[in-house]
């Protein structure tokens, strides 16, 4: 990790997460009456869960409105979640207002066009190793792990090393 990465993820306080593609491996699963069908990662989840009891906060952002989404989101204790947004960028500033955070203390984690107003705005972005060229030529990380499939959970466990709580994130779990 480059000194710039780890100067930036040692300042964030609020990490947002795009949806599909990064907490899903982007594909959208449907049945033929309709049902969508959408699959976490476990990993991604104890990560999350992670993150938040270190003290940064979490929020989800996505373009799509889903309530297996919302399920999950619940099922986290993740209570920033923002569904069927055009606007990202706007959605992402309403919750740094809201917490009194500035942009260079958010992180945002996005694998498309959608993604781009944030990553290119936020203190740290980072995206998945099959985002489009386009993006991943445009943020501070790429994950080594692909959407799905730990991704999330690599980056709460780079913000939390890098801030120096991921000992102390763990130790419950040593007992």
């Amino acid at each position: 990790m480059t000194p710039d990465v780890l100067q930036r993820v040692q300042q964030l306080r609020l990490m947002a997460f795009d949806i599909d593609g990064i907490m899903t491996d982007g594909r959208l699963y449907m049945t033929e009456s309709g049902e969508e069908m959408k699959a976490f990662h476990t990993l991604d989840g104890q990560g999350l869960k992670l993150l938040m009891a270190s003290g940064v906060e979490v929020a989800l952002l996505t373009a799509r409105r889903s309530s297996i989404v919302e399920r999950r989101s619940n099922e986290l204790g993740i209570r920033m979640l923002r569904q069927g947004l055009s606007d990202k960028l706007a959605a992402i500033r309403e919750i740094q207002s809201d917490l009194d955070i500035s942009m260079a203390q958010s992180g945002y984690a996005g694998d498309d066009l959608v993604d781009l107003p944030v990553l290119s705005r936020c203190g740290f972005s980072a995206t998945v190793p099959d985002a489009p060229e386009s993006i991943r030529s445009r943020v501070h990380y790429v994950t080594r792990t692909a959407g799905g499939m730990g991704a999330v959970r690599e980056l709460c466990e780079l913000v939390l090393k890098s801030q120096g709580t991921l000992d102390n994130a763990i130790s419950p779990f040593l007992r």
